[in-house]
């Protein structure tokens, strides 16, 4: 009989060879693996997983010691209902996949309607040139940063990047130099969002599988905080390697259009409704979570910091800044589908990766781990959590499957364990995880060499250097929040 152990390294094997070595989209390798793992996942197992904590410690005192697998017959009539429902293996995954599309489509969805609106109405732009004037020439590459991050909370990172690069370019232009530190500082502030703050995919799927441990708006405060450590990180990086290393403006592909191009004649939204559809819910779910931690309740204020809700208003803004601001000859329906058709297969993906997790909780992998992880030394979840996301993200090159497949694998530990800090430090942990190591099977390392006309060598000692410290800054400050303020 294979055991938790077996089954685990069989299907993130499974995932890493798919991707790797048989070119599979993320989306079949994960379905593979979950059905491969879900068929193997012997009765017993699923027995034992059926078990509340509270079983498990009446069953011990029963029997006076630990009987690994548990028999169906030392199991309640609702434990041995449970399990029997699940062995069919198939029924398993579909459940747990419309289980996990149900948690994240719509607001994938809705990220991405808002993400293609504020790009075609020109919001996107505008909250760029607003921040370059206002940090000025010297303050460009906290400019850069700051716009890549804000820009990243809705927006996906290859769209960021196609974005920001002709601004840096420009730039470098204009002043002759510090083309490494204009990227760096791009790079910096995207790719923190899109591992740290929801509604990006990645940390939205892991908040979710933590199963009400840790909430939308807890992880978008958590990754909002964490976020600007990180990110001062690497900018002090960038200015370090721009000293160290130039790297000249050279000719390189041209990139996708990612919006319509703008007449001058074309209205501009100004600075604040450009805002307004990604602060939005942010201030409606963080919010919402605040008041609740303070003991304030209110129908309407549970209404609006909905998650769902939240994203949904927001979208309708963009939608309506996009129809106020639309360039000549563009359509609104065409810009919304588009956004609907980009998003569908992140929902696809996250959808796959949340019932990987699932199955993968069935074979109570949980139940192994923690049961040698007891008291203070909980403390080592976080590095654990860190430490198997970069394992995944070093293997098959996605930051957003990483962090999926970590967290269908930490959060179970999560919720089987007497943490003694709140679950968020883990959610996070796995996010900054997913950033190293970025190379040679990540389509953004080639994304970012080939946009900005650096060589493979370049990009990683200089971009993908920069990722590591920042995660490993992220790591250091989860452990010492983990420590001093455990949110509990």
């Amino acid at each position: 009989m294979m055991g938790p152990v077996t089954l685990l390294l069989l299907g993130v094997l499974v995932v890493v060879i798919g991707i790797i070595g048989l070119r599979w989209h993320p989306f079949i390798a994960l379905t593979v693996a979950s059905l491969t793992v879900a068929a193997l996942t012997p009765s017993e197992l699923l027995h034992r997983s059926a078990l509340s904590a509270e079983e498990r410690d009446a069953l011990y005192a029963a029997s006076g010691e630990r009987i690994e697998p548990v028999p169906p017959a030392y199991l309640g009539a609702d434990a041995r209902a449970e399990a029997e429902s699940r062995v069919w293996f198939v029924t398993r995954f579909t459940r747990a996949f419309g289980e996990g599309c149900g948690n994240i489509a719509l607001i994938i969805a809705m990220a991405a309607v808002i993400g293609r609106c504020l790009l075609d109405s020109g919001a996107a732009r505008r909250i760029v040139d607003s921040l370059i004037r206002l940090f000025g020439i010297q303050g460009t590459p906290f400019a850069f940063a700051a716009s890549a991050f804000t820009l990243g909370i809705p927006v996906f990172f290859d769209t960021v990047f196609y974005l920001l690069m002709p601004l840096g370019k420009a730039m470098c232009k204009q002043t002759g130099k510090h083309y490494l530190l204009y990227i760096l500082t791009i790079v910096a502030g995207a790719t923190m969002a899109h591992s740290l703050v929801p509604p990006t995919p990645g940390p939205l799927t892991v908040a979710g599988l933590f199963d009400g441990q840790v909430s939308v708006g807890s992880m978008m405060m958590g990754g909002l905080v964490v976020g600007v450590i990180t990110v001062s990180v690497g900018i002090s990086y960038a200015y370090w390697a721009d000293r160290r290393w130039v790297i000249p403006l050279r000719e390189e592909a041209p990139s996708p259009v990612v919006s319509e191009e703008r007449d001058a004649s074309d209205p501009v939204p100004s600075l604040w409704f450009s805002l307004l559809p990604i602060v939005l819910p942010v201030v409606l779910i963080a919010g919402e979570a605040i008041l609740s931690v303070v003991g304030v309740s209110h129908p309407v204020i549970t209404f609006l910091g909905d998650k769902n809700i939240a994203l949904l208003l927001s979208a309708a803004t963009a939608v309506w800044l996009l129809v106020r601001h639309i360039p000549s000859g563009a359509s609104t329906r065409q810009a919304v589908e588009e956004g609907l058709a980009s998003g569908g297969m992140i929902i696809l993906i996250t959808s796959a990766g949340s019932a990987f997790g699932a199955i993968l909780k069935d074979t109570d992998i949980a139940a192994i781990i923690s049961s040698s992880i007891e008291g203070s030394q909980t403390l080592l979840l976080i590095p654990v959590a860190y430490l198997v996301t970069a394992l995944i993200r070093t293997a098959q090159g996605s930051a957003t499957v990483a962090m999926i497949t970590a967290g269908g694998m930490v959060a179970p530990l999560a919720m089987g364990t007497d943490l003694s800090y709140s679950a968020l430090y883990l959610a996070l942990a796995i996010g900054c995880g997913s950033k190293p190591i970025s190379w040679a099977n990540d389509s953004g390392f080639w994304l970012i060499g080939r946009m900005s006309g650096m060589t493979p060598m370049e990009t990683f000692k200089s971009v993908s250097v920069m990722m590591i410290l920042m995660s490993l800054a992220g790591l250091a400050v989860l452990l010492l929040g983990a420590v001093f303020l455990p949110l509990v």
